[in-house]
């Protein structure tokens, strides 16, 4: 099977880009597996969700593609969830993936990074935003034609 080739001045991205998201999916679905079959996380309530919503976030926020969390990524993240944060705060955030190491050559997030921290047991801004997001999230609204409704029902 060909590489997809992506062109930049192809705005829509077609059969290409979505041939490599699929790659995509498939080589973090590998990872989740690993993270299954670790003796670590076997007490984590509810891993197979969890790594399922992980893996979708990584992969909405994942711009480049590249298979990691860039410093944009990152912040256009937290800009999403209602959290921005300054270029030090990402920079923190990033060496907290990290482990405290030089981030001045790698500012990415790589996905097995990425699940480290977020199953980890250390505490993680990142975390804590994604948890309070999902808490406030709103129940999707029916789509649709609306039900008909009597004099009774109304208000």
């Amino acid at each position: 099977m060909e590489t997809p080739i992506l062109d930049p001045t192809d705005h829509q991205g077609g059969k290409a880009y979505g041939m490599l998201m699929e790659e995509k999916a498939k080589l973090l679905e590998e990872i989740n597996e690993e993270f299954r079959n670790d003796e670590k996380f076997r007490d984590v309530e509810d891993l197979n969700d969890k790594l399922n919503s992980y893996k979708e976030k990584f992969m909405e926020f994942d711009l480049d593609t590249s298979g990691d969390i860039n410093y944009m990524g990152l912040k256009l993240m937290l800009e999403k969830l209602g959290a921005p944060k300054t270029h030090k705060e990402i920079i923190k955030i990033i060496s907290e993936f990290k482990h405290g190491s030089d981030t001045t050559e790698s500012q990415t997030i790589s996905y097995r990074e990425f699940l480290g921290m977020m199953l980890g047991g250390k505490n993680c801004i990142l975390r804590l935003i994604l948890f309070y997001e999902s808490v406030g999230k709103e129940e999707p609204k029916q789509k649709g034609v609306a039900p008909p409704r009597t004099l009774d029902s109304l208000p």
